[in-house]
């Protein structure tokens, strides 16, 4: 079960640094501020649910 969790918290991880790169290549090249703020929201949700996945993975995979 905590393999699950693993997986799915570092896929979470992975999307957190693209969705952060791409703001930051956004706001570099000038493009709409509202699309890079759009990012960054979405960043914050990637990382919560990351977040959270790392702590049930650590709660389920403790041993017994």
């Amino acid at each position: 079960m905590d393999s699950v969790f693993n997986f799915f918290a570092v896929v979470f991880m992975t999307a957190v640094v693209i969705v952060l790169i791409r703001g930051l290549f956004n706001m570099m090249k000038g493009g709409p501020g509202s699309t890079s703020n759009k990012m960054m929201q979405l960043r914050v949700l990637l990382q919560f649910i990351a977040v959270i996945l790392i702590v049930l993975a650590v709660y389920f995979g403790r041993p017994s």
